[in-house]
């Protein structure tokens, strides 16, 4: 089998994609990462639904979701500087996933697992219902054109099956650096009955302390480009 297709993402439903699915060439410590340690990390769409997430981790802890981890840089720092909670990825790169999973490797991480995989599948049929500490996605494509606004990831129904998956109490975490997805994101979200804004209703947070800042956002920055944080709490 081609080296393409052997950590190839997982799809259930056909649906309007959020994303192109990138076919960058995953490197030999990629592969190498992906083949003697993806079982250590790796959760299936195909697999069992968990019943709770003690099952998959085997220990009672918050549980954070991050959809679209990317090269998964932010992922692998959380899961490093807050070893006492739990973390899940889901993305559809293989050479993101064998980068985070050799650097999870080599950190002696214990606390996270990965999807490679649809999001919208996995929180469909495999995360279990308020069983979530926080969620967070950061810097979703903003799909620029109107025509491609309905690609856009945070939209309406997506934003209720969330609501579902966390816990009272838990967060919504958004970032983007395109203002106008950002403007989208406060109308979705303050559209849901049950979310409130951390900061104000139709305000901004600061960037928490959690979330690193990337690379990528600190050329940004240099180069005057503006990053907005949204953190909204279920309340009920």
């Amino acid at each position: 089998m081609q080296e393409k297709n052997r950590f190839s993402p997982e799809f259930k439903k056909k649906s309007i994609r959020s994303y192109v699915v990138r076919s960058g060439r995953i490197t030999a410590g990629q592969l190498k990462a992906l083949e003697s340690h993806w079982q250590q990390y790796r959760l299936s769409l195909f697999d069992a639904a968990p019943g709770s997430w003690q099952e998959v981790f085997h220990r009672q802890a918050p549980v954070v979701l991050e959809i679209g981890f990317g090269m998964g840089d932010s992922l692998l720092a959380l899961a490093i500087s807050q070893p006492d909670m739990d973390f899940v990825g889901i993305d559809v790169y293989p050479p993101g996933a064998g980068k985070l999973v050799s650097q999870a490797v080599e950190h002696g991480v214990s606390n996270l697992k990965i999807y490679l995989a649809d999001a919208v599948d996995v929180i469909d049929d495999c995360i279990p219902e308020q069983s979530l500490s926080r969620v967070q996605i950061f810097f979703p494509d903003p799909w620029h054109k109107k025509k491609h606004h309905k690609r856009r990831l945070i939209q309406t129904t997506l934003v209720e099956k969330i609501y579902c998956k966390l816990i009272p109490g838990g967060l919504l975490h958004l970032a983007t650096d395109w203002q106008p997805y950002a403007e989208h994101m406060v109308d979705v979200i303050e559209g849901v009955a049950g979310f409130k804004n951390m900061a104000q209703q139709g305000v901004y947070s600061q960037r928490p302390d959690f979330r690193s800042e990337t690379k990528f956002e600190r050329r940004g920055r240099k180069l005057g480009h503006g990053v907005w944080d949204l953190v909204y709490k279920r309340t009920a």
